[in-house]
């Protein structure tokens, strides 16, 4: 018998759509389980899912086009909404989508027989254990609820204290793990990307094949959770019947993002790089364009996720409806009015079927024919350890479409290798590189300097391009810290984090090339940095409208305090507790400290 499966993300934003649960999908409906995916507001869910019932209940097409203002008053209770719906007011159907809205208002919701929820930073603690426990209310009276990912593995104990479920720890990696009579492994499934055609949210990175080609990371950085989140290293797992499978499904995707950890640790390294050509990402590859609509309408005829794709079918409806002449338009909306295809939920598969002579004759002439190849795009997202780097591995490296080499710089002592690295890498043709700039763990913010100076050095010297991306070191295990972002390295202080934090929103939290334009940011060297750091922050944020005036004023005052008075002010300073003037008593000082209560542009 098929179960009803939900799917939820917590609603927090993120770059990258959800792998686990993209698994489970696959695996469920492998089982002929009906499977759902949702991230949002789960609110609003619920309200969407009883307005489903209500549609399929009364048994009105022409309702479709309401269907916005049928979930807002069951959602609301407002009946403005409704008002502008023809004869629905007093009439049959208003009786019945008041019952809708009672149940709505008593929490009783549409019922699931098995609900998973990923789970991903700690920071975001307050929405994953509001989207656990909100989620109980979809839970059948028999049904299961899952908690799994990066937080139930590292706080799992807890999650249990706040949620009342035990959640998975690690991956899915053995059969039977969720069902006794299963063999299947699903951490070894393939991706289901039509589940990502549910949901309104827009993943930034999108068009990419998502993949690992290893697990884990033989080393044991202090810092990091890989070793608890995938304590095996395994170095190889192939990615040709990933590609293929997922291209016969979901068509072609341009890009490739592999998420290993260390893939040149693999003693298959070449081999990796061999089948990541053979997949068709070798050094100057193209994709050519896929028609979004032919994807659609195959799975639609074929029976697959139809609820998703009936999903997209009305939303490239709606891009040929923009793109057609204005002398179009009109005939166009009527046509789907009168078949009820402007809106899935009323959208009937006869009828999506039958548009189809109408459809895709419009979508070829006014998007396909328009899409032209483009590069495609490898990028080992997790970055490539330094430490590992060969003449050799290198060369290898060269052989694929890898855009940017990510190369890790965690430290300041690993300067010689990580220079080393990015010299093989020019040598080899890579100009276009990335890194994250692990600060506030036991560095100090000298070496977070002379690590950003050194990438804007190396930019000019070897003529290559280094997009630097500073990253806070958060504990997100720590008892006092896994919920806030409030932690603070040994080496560091609130004002120095906010300073950093400051200069990184004006460069849109990255560095790349351009001496000038990063000692304009950071200073020319590492006096002109901490003078950066003790810098009010509207002085920081506004740099260029204070710089000839106020900001030439504090320096002079600040310049003229003896080194007693400076312990005393940076005493305060690096609280950057501001909300209430603090008065010294010693009029050079808090002639000083008056700068730090300007405050910023709200628009900052």
């Amino acid at each position: 018998m098929s179960r009803k499966i939900l799917l939820i993300e917590p609603n927090y934003r993120n770059k990258y759509p959800p792998m686990g649960l993209m698994k489970l999908a696959t695996y469920y409906r492998n089982r002929g389980d009906d499977v759902r995916f949702f991230k949002g507001d789960l609110r609003y869910f619920a309200a969407h899912l009883l307005c489903e019932e209500f549609l399929s209940e009364v048994n009105e097409p022409k309702l479709g086009k309401h269907v916005p203002k049928l979930i807002e008053h069951i959602k609301t209770g407002k009946y403005a909404p409704l008002d502008t719906i023809p004869d629905f007011r007093n009439s049959a159907q208003e009786t019945l989508l008041k019952e809708y809205r009672l149940r709505y208002r008593d929490g009783d919701f549409p019922q699931f027989d098995i609900i998973h929820i990923t789970t991903l930073f700690t920071f975001y603690w307050s929405i994953t254990i509001d989207t656990i426990n909100f989620a109980k209310k979809f839970c059948s009276k028999t049904g299961r609820i899952f908690v799994g990912g990066i937080a139930s593995t590292i706080l799992h104990e807890r999650i249990l204290q706040e949620t009342g479920i035990d959640p998975i720890q690690g991956l899915l990696d053995k059969p039977g793990m969720l069902d006794a009579d299963s063999v299947d492994i699903i951490d070894e499934m393939p991706l289901d990307y039509s589940i990502l055609e549910e949901i309104d949210y827009q993943y930034p990175a999108k068009n990419a094949y998502f993949a690992y080609m290893t697990r884990g990371c033989p080393r044991k950085c202090p810092f990091c959770a890989v070793p608890r989140l995938e304590p095996v290293y395994i170095d190889y797992i192939s990615l040709v019947k990933q590609i293929k499978q997922a291209a016969e499904r979901f068509g072609p995707q341009k890009d490739l993002l592999l998420m290993d950890n260390n893939i040149l640790a693999s003693k298959h390294f070449d081999k990796i790089i061999d089948e990541i050509k053979k997949c068709g990402f070798k050094r100057g590859a193209k994709c050519n364009p896929v028609s979004d609509y032919d994807i659609a309408m195959k799975n639609i005829r074929v029976g697959y996720n139809v609820r998703a794709y009936t999903r997209k079918i009305i939303r490239l409806y709606d891009q040929i409806s923009e793109k057609l002449p204005e002398s179009e338009q009109a005939d166009f909306y009527i046509t789907r009015e009168e078949q009820n295809l402007l809106y899935a939920e009323v959208a009937s598969l006869e009828a999506i079927i039958k548009f189809d002579n109408i459809a895709r004759p419009l979508y070829e002439k006014y998007i396909q024919r328009f899409k032209r190849p483009s590069m495609r795009i490898i990028d080992f997202n997790q970055g490539v350890d330094a430490r590992l780097v060969t003449e050799k591995k290198m060369k290898k490296l060269a052989e694929i479409n890898i855009r940017p080499l990510r190369i890790a710089f965690d430290y300041y002592s690993m300067k010689d290798k990580y220079e080393s690295a990015i010299r093989i890498a020019a040598k080899n043709g890579i100009t276009d590189l990335s890194n994250y700039l692990l600060y506030n763990f036991e560095d100090t913010p000298d070496e977070l300097y002379y690590r950003m100076k050194l990438n804007v050095d190396l930019c000019d010297d070897l003529g290559v391009n280094i997009f630097s991306f500073p990253m806070k070191y958060h504990p997100i295990d720590d008892p006092e810290y896994y919920d806030n972002r409030e932690y603070i390295g040994k080496h560091w202080n609130r004002k120095f984090i906010r300073s950093v934090q400051a200069v990184l929103n004006a460069t849109k939290g990255k560095i790349g090339r351009g001496k000038s334009f990063f000692e304009e940011a950071f200073g020319k060297n590492i006096d002109e940095f901490y003078k950066i750091l003790w810098m009010p922050e509207a002085f920081i944020i506004h740099r260029f409208k204070y710089k000839e005036n106020l900001t030439a004023d504090w320096w002079n005052l600040y310049k003229q305090l003896d080194e007693m008075q400076l312990i005393q002010l940076h005493e305060i300073v690096a609280k950057n507790q501001f909300e209430e003037k603090i008065i010294t008593g010693d009029n050079a000082i808090d002639s000083v400290l008056k700068y730090y209560y300007i405050q910023r542009d709200r628009s900052s």
